[in-house]
């Protein structure tokens, strides 16, 4: 997500915003320059797209061949080329679980299979909040691998049928019906497993009937804008031409039908029609969609974060913790309007984060009538010592990059500490949005490396400590980048990108990935900690279509977000902004129960 730092000239900003990721992923957005005002704009909002461009081209090429896949089933016109039974020696089917394992099984055949390990990479992130995780292309199983783990997930991305044959071994259908273990179906597909165990046994041990289950009702996917879950109402906002419909499951009922449990429920904006989101029976836990793909900070990718729980730790106790971060504090700050904030907090006893950027950079002097300025904070002693109260006051210093710009560039749009990306470079196109292109050319673990040294420097030389943890500048990077902040620094607190080709070993195509924002702490699959930042943060301008996001938006995001049973409300608030707008929030997510933590609890 974007984030703009004070300037010592302070500039009207009009911005255009699209989220990298998950969870946002980061958001990324575009300004220029129109004249004074009497503050600074941050530049934070949230979008809900959270594949790249693409992905997002691949998902819309997807959801229409779903569609018409799904009525040639419907007219009992898919033919469907099974795959053949794969046995696993007995010995590997006996096999037990060490500890709490997930074993994530994900499509990557057909013309869009590249979407499946998107789709199990952010999967794969979540479980890691639990235990161990293993992703592998379901057409790798064998025979007895469900029994090897605390719970299966299955990602049906490609609907296979037609020209796709199915890619799914008959074990895992015989397998996932048979086990007492939980397994969690995602998607397409399970109208297969019905068709390989036999429609008849499906039906009397589940209670429904997916081979008379559809995407459609009444020949259109509707408009389901809204998932109903533990009593919170949780958006789902998807592009017209982008939405492939949830499934609307044939629940049976009457003598020899288990009852079946309705976990969470889908809304139809237009029609007032409700139809299942979730179902459970017996050891079958089913979602209707892919929640991936569209998100934003009150979305129904909620529901499965908190199933997870029911799956991996069903023992765990009701918590609900907060975080707040002070964000962009570079050499350049206003160090009255540093301690105005430490101030409330701490009479508050809120412990906090800081995010602090060691090395301020302004190479065409945009903001210092055309003269370049670098400023270190050994250069900023009154700004040194309001971050040395703050820690003496319940701050825990964080870095968030070394310069948060590169090089002289327009990266995309100054050059300027707070306004540019540091670690990926970007471009602004003709429709005034940022557009990713990629790591630099020199992208690497020693260029990357020697970046987080020297910012480790730039805390030393100012007789500060070193930072705990790390926030990457705009939350993009390379694969290789994220590694290496994960090998200088317990955890990053922030939203990642994740690129195609990570679970294979294979290169990473830094032109499709999956950005995501999580409500709990997860072992990332980078092999990474990474600490949540999920409801966004303060900004009280309208701009680019996008609403002004005010305490009451945040406090909103923060009760949807109460469904996740041991969740975090975590955002970040720019501390050039008054205490009043901070105030609110704090006490509106206090009001609904949460308690405020530090960054160092949300590991555990």
């Amino acid at each position: 997500m974007q984030k703009k730092c004070w300037r010592s000239r302070k500039v009207r900003i009009s911005a255009v915003v699209m989220l990298l990721a998950a969870l946002l992923g980061g958001v990324v957005l575009s300004r220029s320059a129109e004249g004074a005002i009497s503050r600074p704009r941050a530049t934070d909002a949230v979008n809900p797209v959270s594949l790249s461009p693409n992905s997002t081209k691949d998902l819309a090429a997807a959801v229409k061949a779903r569609i018409g896949s799904d009525r040639l089933r419907r007219a009992g016109r898919l033919a469907l080329t099974l795959a053949p039974l794969t046995k696993a020696p007995a010995a590997q089917a006996a096999a037990a679980p060490a500890g709490t394992s997930a074993l994530v099984l994900y499509d990557n055949a057909g013309p869009y299979g590249q979407l499946g390990e998107l789709y199990a990479m952010a999967t794969a992130n979540l479980a890691g909040h639990f235990g161990t995780v293993t992703a592998k292309p379901v057409s790798a199983y064998t025979a007895g691998m469900v029994n090897q783990y605390t719970a299966t997930v299955y990602l049906g991305s490609t609907y296979y049928g037609g020209t796709i044959p199915d890619a799914v071994p008959a074990a895992f259908y015989q397998d996932a019906l048979a086990t007492s273990r939980p397994v969690t179906w995602i998607g397409d597909n399970i109208w297969n497993m019905a068709g390989a165990v036999g429609v008849t046994q499906f039906k009397q041990k589940y209670g429904w009937d997916p081979t008379n289950s559809y995407y459609e009702s009444g020949g259109s996917v509707g408009n389901i804008n809204q998932v109903t879950y533990k009593g919170r109402q949780l958006t789902r906002k998807i592009p017209a031409g982008q939405d492939g419909g949830v499934l609307h499951p044939d629940i049976l009922t009457g003598p020899g039908y288990p009852a079946v449990t309705r976990l969470a429920e889908a809304k139809d904006g237009t029609s007032g029609a409700v139809s299942p989101w979730a179902i459970r029976s017996s050891n079958l836990t089913y979602l209707g969609e892919m929640p991936f793909a569209y998100v934003s900070e009150s979305d129904r990718v909620i529901v499965f974060e908190d199933l997870l729980f029911d799956a991996l730790a069903p023992a765990t106790a009701e918590r609900h913790r907060a975080f707040v971060r002070l964000e962009d504090i570079s050499p350049k700050a206003e160090p009255a309007q540093l301690r105005a904030i430490a101030n409330y907090l701490k009479s508050q006893n809120i412990p906090y984060g800081i995010n602090v950027i060691p090395v301020y950079k302004d190479p065409k002097g945009t903001y210092n009538n055309g003269v370049p300025e670098t400023v270190t904070l050994a250069q900023a002693p009154a700004v040194v010592a309001e971050l040395k109260h703050m820690l003496a006051n319940g701050a825990v210093l964080m870095n968030h990059g070394y310069t948060h710009q590169y090089g002289t560039a327009n990266n995309p749009y100054n050059g300027v500490t707070g306004d540019d990306f540091e670690f990926f470079r970007a471009h602004v196109d003709t429709s005034d949005n940022v557009i990713l292109d990629g790591p630099p050319a020199e992208d690497s673990t020693v260029w990357a490396q020697s970046r987080v040294t020297q910012a480790l420097a730039g805390f030393a030389a100012a007789g500060l400590p070193k930072p705990a943890f790390w926030t990457t500048p705009h939350y993009a990077a390379s694969a290789t980048d994220y590694r290496v902040f994960g090998q200088n620094y317990s955890a990053r607190l922030e939203r990642s990108l994740y690129f195609s080709g990570t679970l294979t070993g294979g290169t990473p195509d830094t032109g499709r990935y999956i950005g995501q924002f999580f409500p709990y702490a997860v072992k990332d699959v980078y092999g990474t900690t990474v600490l949540p930042e999920n409801i966004g943060n303060y900004e009280p301008d309208a701009y680019n279509n996008h609403p002004p996001r005010f305490p009451a938006d945040l406090i909103a995001s923060a009760k949807a977000n109460l469904a996740v049973r041991d969740g975090v409300a975590s955002f970040f608030y720019h501390p050039y902004y008054p205490v009043a707008p901070l105030q609110q929030t704090i006490e509106g997510i206090k009001a609904l129960g949460y308690t405020f933590v530090g960054p160092a609890d949300l590991k555990q």
